[in-house]
């Protein structure tokens, strides 16, 4: 699949962005110049299916999307992954299925009820809303993908969630990618090839400590940061691949 990157350094281990549902790859555009200092290879930050620039899927699973990504990964072992909310599960599912070096997931959901399971669906229903300007459009995009508040509306991140047709814009979003699903935690983290590190930010209201605990894997608590963290703070999350 012809997925939309971005990405830089050089030489040295592969470090593998994967954003959160709703988002694209331009939310680590902030880490450019952190990892610039700090990151000894190269790094990438795609697109998932059905986001930003990347081609849809006709069906949307954790599976797919990380069938998707996996010509990304350096076929040596190099590669450490780092991915958000969705984009920590593909990584554990990555992990599953591939040599990898590290992999450490933040943000993910981990428990689900039938109601969060019932509402995903119906998102995922839903036809595409159309603005009429851009700027309502990235107003959208920015609420739908949790970053309202937290980037500009000329940041990347912001831009790169709308797409314009015929003269009227939408998120660059497929809704169906809504319906993923709820991931096997606890068989993900047990077939990993490498070793696995879960965070969260201390005020994400999409996961608790408690839940994380049950899963038996090391956790780090991230003070004073939401859902969102590696939007909020690239330098403290640096920590997590370090």
């Amino acid at each position: 699949m012809d997925l939309r990157v971005r990405g830089g350094g050089e030489g040295g281990p592969l470090l593998l962005l994967l954003h959160g549902l709703g988002a694209t790859g331009d939310v680590w555009a902030d880490w450019a110049p952190v990892l610039t200092r700090e990151w000894p290879g190269r790094w990438i930050a795609p697109d998932l299916p059905g986001h930003g620039g990347s081609p849809r899927l006709p069906r949307y699973t954790f599976e797919a999307l990380a069938d998707a990504v996996a010509p990304l990964i350096d076929p040596y072992g190099s590669t450490v992954l780092l991915g958000h909310s969705l984009g920590g599960v593909v990584a554990l599912i990555l992990a599953a299925r591939h040599r990898v070096a590290a992999v450490a997931g933040l943000g993910i959901k981990v428990d689900w009820s039938a109601e969060d399971l019932e509402r995903a669906g119906a998102l995922a229903a839903r036809p595409v809303s159309w603005f009429d300007t851009r700027q309502e459009a990235i107003a959208r995009h920015l609420r739908v993908s949790g970053l309202a508040g937290l980037v500009t509306d000329d940041h990347p991140a912001a831009t790169a969630g709308v797409a314009e047709e015929d003269g009227r814009w939408r998120l660059a979003l497929d809704p169906a990618a809504f319906g993923v699903g709820a991931p096997d935690m606890p068989g993900l983290l047990a077939r990993s090839s490498a070793p696995v590190v879960l965070a969260r930010g201390e005020h994400d209201p999409m996961n608790t400590g408690e839940q994380y605990a049950l899963l038996k894997t090391p956790v780090v608590t991230l003070a004073g940061l939401g859902h969102n963290a590696h939007v909020e703070s690239p330098a403290q999350c640096l920590r997590l691949i370090r």
